[in-house]
Protein backbone atom coordinates (compact mmCIF):
# COMPACT_ATOMS: atom_id res chain seq x y z
CA UNK A 1 0.00 0.00 0.00
CA UNK A 2 1.78 3.53 -0.98
CA UNK A 3 2.51 5.88 1.89
CA UNK A 4 0.11 7.95 1.19
CA UNK A 5 -3.14 5.62 1.23
CA UNK A 6 -5.30 6.32 4.93
CA UNK A 7 -3.84 3.67 7.22
CA UNK A 8 -6.31 1.83 9.92
CA UNK A 9 -6.20 3.08 12.90
CA UNK A 10 -6.56 1.56 16.97
CA UNK A 11 -8.53 1.70 20.10
CA UNK A 12 -5.14 3.28 21.60
CA UNK A 13 -4.52 6.26 19.38
CA UNK A 14 -8.16 7.05 19.92
CA UNK A 15 -7.61 7.05 24.16
CA UNK A 16 -4.18 8.17 24.56
CA UNK A 17 -5.16 11.52 23.06
CA UNK A 18 -7.93 12.55 25.93
CA UNK A 19 -6.74 11.24 29.49
CA UNK A 20 -9.73 10.92 32.21
CA UNK A 21 -11.95 8.28 30.57
CA UNK A 22 -12.51 10.26 26.74
CA UNK A 23 -12.15 7.99 23.03
CA UNK A 24 -11.48 10.38 20.45
CA UNK A 25 -11.54 9.36 17.00
CA UNK A 26 -8.17 9.98 14.85
CA UNK A 27 -8.29 8.87 11.17
CA UNK A 28 -5.58 9.98 8.22
CA UNK A 29 -9.06 10.49 6.16
CA UNK A 30 -9.76 13.05 8.44
CA UNK A 31 -6.77 14.85 9.06
CA UNK A 32 -6.83 17.98 11.39
CA UNK A 33 -10.28 17.09 13.70
CA UNK A 34 -11.61 14.10 15.93
CA UNK A 35 -14.74 13.59 17.20
CA UNK A 36 -14.49 12.37 21.21
CA UNK A 37 -16.82 10.44 23.57
CA UNK A 38 -16.95 10.04 27.73
CA UNK A 39 -16.32 6.75 28.06
CA UNK A 40 -17.49 4.40 30.94
CA UNK A 41 -15.97 1.33 29.93
CA UNK A 42 -14.45 -0.51 27.31
CA UNK A 43 -16.67 -3.89 27.04
CA UNK A 44 -15.19 -5.76 24.65
CA UNK A 45 -11.59 -5.39 22.28
CA UNK A 46 -10.22 -7.83 20.43
CA UNK A 47 -8.37 -8.47 17.09
CA UNK A 48 -10.10 -10.64 14.87
CA UNK A 49 -8.27 -12.25 11.73
CA UNK A 50 -9.12 -8.68 9.67
CA UNK A 51 -9.60 -5.67 12.47
CA UNK A 52 -9.17 -4.15 15.88
CA UNK A 53 -12.95 -5.05 17.56
CA UNK A 54 -14.12 -2.95 20.43
CA UNK A 55 -17.35 -2.28 21.61
CA UNK A 56 -17.23 1.23 24.18
CA UNK A 57 -19.90 2.00 26.92
CA UNK A 58 -20.06 5.92 26.74
CA UNK A 59 -22.38 8.40 28.47
CA UNK A 60 -23.90 10.06 25.33
CA UNK A 61 -24.24 7.42 22.94
CA UNK A 62 -24.59 3.94 24.44
CA UNK A 63 -22.66 1.45 23.26
CA UNK A 64 -20.30 2.40 20.16
CA UNK A 65 -18.90 -0.05 17.65
CA UNK A 66 -15.47 0.94 16.51
CA UNK A 67 -13.29 -0.80 14.04
CA UNK A 68 -9.65 -0.25 13.83
CA UNK A 69 -10.26 3.50 15.89
CA UNK A 70 -13.14 4.63 13.91
CA UNK A 71 -16.68 4.24 14.71
CA UNK A 72 -19.16 2.42 12.93
CA UNK A 73 -22.69 2.27 14.73
CA UNK A 74 -24.09 3.75 18.03
CA UNK A 75 -26.97 3.24 20.11
CA UNK A 76 -28.24 6.65 19.64
CA UNK A 77 -27.48 7.51 16.36
CA UNK A 78 -27.56 4.15 14.20
CA UNK A 79 -31.04 4.63 13.04
CA UNK A 80 -30.41 7.53 10.53
CA UNK A 81 -27.79 5.70 8.52
CA UNK A 82 -29.23 2.00 8.80
CA UNK A 83 -32.97 3.97 7.73
CA UNK A 84 -31.46 5.64 4.62
CA UNK A 85 -29.30 3.08 3.25
CA UNK A 86 -32.15 0.68 2.55
CA UNK A 87 -35.41 2.26 1.69
CA UNK A 88 -33.60 5.16 -0.20
CA UNK A 89 -33.10 2.39 -2.98
CA UNK A 90 -35.69 -0.19 -2.25
CA UNK A 91 -38.38 2.60 -2.28
CA UNK A 92 -37.05 3.82 -5.34
CA UNK A 93 -37.93 0.53 -7.27
CA UNK A 94 -41.13 0.80 -9.68
CA UNK A 95 -41.43 -3.28 -8.14
CA UNK A 96 -40.66 -4.32 -4.61
CA UNK A 97 -37.51 -6.17 -4.25
CA UNK A 98 -37.91 -9.92 -4.02
CA UNK A 99 -34.29 -10.60 -3.52
CA UNK A 100 -31.39 -8.69 -1.61
CA UNK A 101 -28.20 -9.09 -1.35
CA UNK A 102 -26.07 -7.04 1.65
CA UNK A 103 -22.65 -6.78 1.67
CA UNK A 104 -20.47 -5.84 4.84
CA UNK A 105 -23.23 -4.79 7.76
CA UNK A 106 -21.74 -7.33 10.15
CA UNK A 107 -24.03 -5.13 12.60
CA UNK A 108 -26.93 -5.99 11.56
CA UNK A 109 -28.44 -2.91 11.12
CA UNK A 110 -28.95 -3.25 7.11
CA UNK A 111 -30.56 -6.37 7.47
CA UNK A 112 -32.99 -5.40 10.21
CA UNK A 113 -34.07 -2.37 7.48
CA UNK A 114 -34.71 -4.70 4.83
CA UNK A 115 -36.47 -7.20 6.97
CA UNK A 116 -38.69 -4.41 7.62
CA UNK A 117 -39.73 -5.08 3.41
CA UNK A 118 -42.47 -7.93 4.13
CA UNK A 119 -42.65 -8.09 0.17
CA UNK A 120 -39.00 -8.79 -0.25
CA UNK A 121 -38.61 -13.37 -0.10
CA UNK A 122 -34.74 -13.53 0.08
CA UNK A 123 -32.11 -11.91 2.23
CA UNK A 124 -28.60 -12.67 1.79
CA UNK A 125 -25.54 -11.48 3.44
CA UNK A 126 -21.89 -11.64 2.92
CA UNK A 127 -20.00 -10.37 5.92
CA UNK A 128 -16.38 -11.36 5.77
CA UNK A 129 -15.25 -10.57 9.43
CA UNK A 130 -17.46 -13.14 11.32
CA UNK A 131 -16.39 -11.60 14.73
CA UNK A 132 -18.35 -8.42 14.31
CA UNK A 133 -22.02 -10.09 13.84
CA UNK A 134 -21.34 -11.88 17.20
CA UNK A 135 -20.59 -9.11 18.85
CA UNK A 136 -23.50 -7.10 17.99
CA UNK A 137 -25.55 -9.93 18.62
CA UNK A 138 -24.41 -9.83 22.39
CA UNK A 139 -24.09 -5.92 22.45
CA UNK A 140 -25.70 -4.25 19.92
CA UNK A 141 -29.16 -6.54 20.36
CA UNK A 142 -31.31 -3.55 18.90
CA UNK A 143 -28.78 -3.53 15.29
CA UNK A 144 -29.10 -7.04 14.99
CA UNK A 145 -32.72 -7.72 15.44
CA UNK A 146 -32.41 -8.22 11.56
CA UNK A 147 -30.39 -11.98 12.01
CA UNK A 148 -33.40 -13.46 13.48
CA UNK A 149 -35.56 -13.23 10.42
CA UNK A 150 -35.95 -16.35 8.56
CA UNK A 151 -35.46 -14.71 5.67
CA UNK A 152 -31.91 -13.69 6.60
CA UNK A 153 -28.93 -15.66 5.57
CA UNK A 154 -25.37 -14.85 7.03
CA UNK A 155 -22.68 -16.08 4.92
CA UNK A 156 -18.93 -15.12 6.81
CA UNK A 157 -17.39 -15.20 3.42
CA UNK A 158 -15.20 -12.57 0.53
CA UNK A 159 -18.28 -10.11 -0.60
CA UNK A 160 -16.72 -9.69 -4.01
CA UNK A 161 -16.35 -13.12 -4.05
CA UNK A 162 -19.89 -13.48 -3.31
CA UNK A 163 -21.19 -10.90 -6.05
CA UNK A 164 -18.58 -12.38 -8.42
CA UNK A 165 -19.63 -16.17 -8.24
CA UNK A 166 -23.54 -14.84 -8.32
CA UNK A 167 -25.19 -15.66 -11.13
CA UNK A 168 -25.69 -12.72 -13.65
CA UNK A 169 -29.10 -11.14 -12.98
CA UNK A 170 -29.69 -12.64 -9.68
CA UNK A 171 -30.49 -9.47 -7.70
CA UNK A 172 -32.97 -6.99 -7.35
CA UNK A 173 -31.23 -4.64 -5.15
CA UNK A 174 -27.92 -5.03 -3.68
CA UNK A 175 -26.80 -2.76 -0.43
CA UNK A 176 -23.22 -2.58 0.48
CA UNK A 177 -22.61 -1.49 4.02
CA UNK A 178 -18.87 -0.71 3.96
CA UNK A 179 -16.58 0.79 6.32
CA UNK A 180 -14.16 4.12 5.12
CA UNK A 181 -12.03 2.85 2.17
CA UNK A 182 -9.08 1.49 4.38
CA UNK A 183 -7.80 -1.98 4.95
CA UNK A 184 -10.46 -5.03 4.18
CA UNK A 185 -12.73 -2.14 2.24
CA UNK A 186 -10.88 -0.78 0.37
CA UNK A 187 -11.44 -3.19 -2.32
CA UNK A 188 -15.21 -2.31 -1.93
CA UNK A 189 -14.89 1.04 -3.38
CA UNK A 190 -12.86 -0.37 -6.53
CA UNK A 191 -13.98 -0.44 -10.14
CA UNK A 192 -14.02 -4.62 -10.46
CA UNK A 193 -16.60 -4.81 -7.83
CA UNK A 194 -18.60 -2.56 -9.05
CA UNK A 195 -18.71 -4.24 -12.36
CA UNK A 196 -19.21 -7.30 -11.12
CA UNK A 197 -23.07 -6.24 -9.02
CA UNK A 198 -23.62 -4.91 -12.26
CA UNK A 199 -23.67 -8.01 -13.54
CA UNK A 200 -25.28 -9.16 -10.42
CA UNK A 201 -28.25 -6.69 -10.89
CA UNK A 202 -31.41 -7.54 -12.64
CA UNK A 203 -31.95 -5.10 -15.48
CA UNK A 204 -33.90 -2.12 -13.47
CA UNK A 205 -31.98 -3.12 -10.36
CA UNK A 206 -30.26 -0.93 -7.93
CA UNK A 207 -26.93 -1.00 -6.10
CA UNK A 208 -26.57 1.40 -3.12
CA UNK A 209 -23.33 1.87 -1.12
CA UNK A 210 -22.10 3.85 1.46
CA UNK A 211 -20.36 7.02 -0.22
CA UNK A 212 -18.63 8.72 2.39
CA UNK A 213 -18.84 12.97 3.22
CA UNK A 214 -19.29 15.88 0.86
CA UNK A 215 -16.94 17.53 3.28
CA UNK A 216 -14.19 15.49 4.01
CA UNK A 217 -14.12 13.48 1.10
CA UNK A 218 -15.49 15.02 -2.20
CA UNK A 219 -12.36 13.68 -4.49
CA UNK A 220 -12.76 10.22 -3.39
CA UNK A 221 -16.60 10.64 -4.45
CA UNK A 222 -16.17 12.36 -7.44
CA UNK A 223 -13.95 9.65 -8.32
CA UNK A 224 -16.59 7.01 -7.24
CA UNK A 225 -19.19 8.86 -9.22
CA UNK A 226 -17.44 9.13 -12.19
CA UNK A 227 -15.99 5.44 -12.24
CA UNK A 228 -20.16 4.60 -11.52
CA UNK A 229 -20.83 6.54 -14.76
CA UNK A 230 -18.69 4.07 -16.99
CA UNK A 231 -20.25 0.65 -15.17
CA UNK A 232 -23.82 2.19 -14.82
CA UNK A 233 -24.04 3.34 -18.62
CA UNK A 234 -27.55 2.84 -19.60
CA UNK A 235 -28.77 2.97 -16.21
CA UNK A 236 -28.67 5.66 -14.12
CA UNK A 237 -26.26 7.15 -10.82
CA UNK A 238 -27.37 9.40 -7.76
CA UNK A 239 -25.84 10.62 -4.60
CA UNK A 240 -27.83 11.49 -1.52
CA UNK A 241 -26.62 11.97 2.07
CA UNK A 242 -27.98 11.79 5.45
CA UNK A 243 -27.01 13.42 8.53
CA UNK A 244 -25.76 11.26 11.78
CA UNK A 245 -23.69 13.18 15.00
CA UNK A 246 -20.96 10.68 14.76
CA UNK A 247 -20.05 10.07 12.04
CA UNK A 248 -17.02 12.61 10.32
CA UNK A 249 -18.47 15.94 9.88
CA UNK A 250 -21.89 14.93 10.78
CA UNK A 251 -22.72 13.82 7.37
CA UNK A 252 -22.20 10.62 5.26
CA UNK A 253 -23.85 9.91 1.24
CA UNK A 254 -24.84 7.15 -0.40
CA UNK A 255 -24.31 6.43 -4.16
CA UNK A 256 -27.51 5.21 -5.70
CA UNK A 257 -26.76 3.23 -9.05
CA UNK A 258 -29.59 1.37 -11.39
CA UNK A 259 -29.06 -0.74 -14.05
CA UNK A 260 -30.72 0.07 -17.56
CA UNK A 261 -34.11 -1.88 -17.19
CA UNK A 262 -35.77 -4.07 -19.55
CA UNK A 263 -36.54 -1.63 -22.47
CA UNK A 264 -33.65 0.59 -21.54
CA UNK A 265 -35.44 2.54 -18.50
CA UNK A 266 -33.34 4.68 -16.40
CA UNK A 267 -34.72 4.61 -12.76
CA UNK A 268 -35.22 8.11 -10.86
CA UNK A 269 -34.04 6.94 -7.84
CA UNK A 270 -35.01 10.63 -6.35
CA UNK A 271 -38.74 9.57 -6.45
CA UNK A 272 -39.86 6.93 -3.60
CA UNK A 273 -42.56 4.60 -5.50
CA UNK A 274 -43.27 2.10 -2.87
CA UNK A 275 -44.64 3.52 0.86
CA UNK A 276 -42.03 3.22 4.25
CA UNK A 277 -42.40 -0.02 5.01
CA UNK A 278 -43.82 -0.99 8.21
CA UNK A 279 -43.95 -4.09 10.76
CA UNK A 280 -46.33 -4.50 13.48
CA UNK A 281 -43.45 -6.51 15.64
CA UNK A 282 -40.01 -3.83 15.02
CA UNK A 283 -39.76 -0.07 16.53
CA UNK A 284 -41.24 2.47 14.20
CA UNK A 285 -38.89 4.13 11.49
CA UNK A 286 -37.74 7.11 12.93
CA UNK A 287 -35.99 8.89 10.42
CA UNK A 288 -36.65 7.64 6.90
CA UNK A 289 -39.98 9.43 5.62
CA UNK A 290 -40.96 10.12 1.52
CA UNK A 291 -40.39 13.83 1.83
CA UNK A 292 -36.81 12.84 3.35
CA UNK A 293 -36.74 11.03 0.75
CA UNK A 294 -36.64 13.37 -1.96
CA UNK A 295 -34.70 16.08 -0.06
CA UNK A 296 -31.78 13.67 0.68
CA UNK A 297 -30.52 13.82 -3.35
CA UNK A 298 -30.68 18.20 -3.10
CA UNK A 299 -26.93 18.68 -2.89
CA UNK A 300 -25.15 22.35 -2.03
CA UNK A 301 -24.15 23.67 -5.07
CA UNK A 302 -20.09 23.15 -4.70
CA UNK A 303 -21.46 19.26 -4.79
CA UNK A 304 -23.25 19.85 -7.44
CA UNK A 305 -20.65 21.50 -9.25
CA UNK A 306 -18.18 18.95 -8.39
CA UNK A 307 -20.83 15.59 -9.31
CA UNK A 308 -23.06 16.84 -12.09
CA UNK A 309 -20.62 15.48 -15.29
CA UNK A 310 -21.54 11.98 -13.23
CA UNK A 311 -25.45 11.98 -12.18
CA UNK A 312 -27.97 10.95 -14.15
CA UNK A 313 -30.51 13.38 -13.36
CA UNK A 314 -28.97 16.85 -11.66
Amino acid sequence: MAEDKPQPGTLEDGMDVVKGGWFTELSTMWPGQGLSLEVDEVVFRERSKFQDVCVLKTKAFGNVLVLDGVIQTTDRDEFSYQEMIVHLPLCALPSPAKKVLIVGGGDGGVAREVARHLTVDTIEQAEIDEMVPEVSKKLLPNLSLGFKDPRVALHITDGIKWVTDAEEGTYDAIIVDSSDPVGPAEVLFEEPFFRAMHRALKPGGVVCTQAESLWLHLPIIKELASMCHRVFEGGSVQYAYTTIPTYPSGQIGFMICSKAGPNGEQLDSRVARQPPPQREDYPALRYYNQELHAASFVLPQFAKDALSDSLTYK
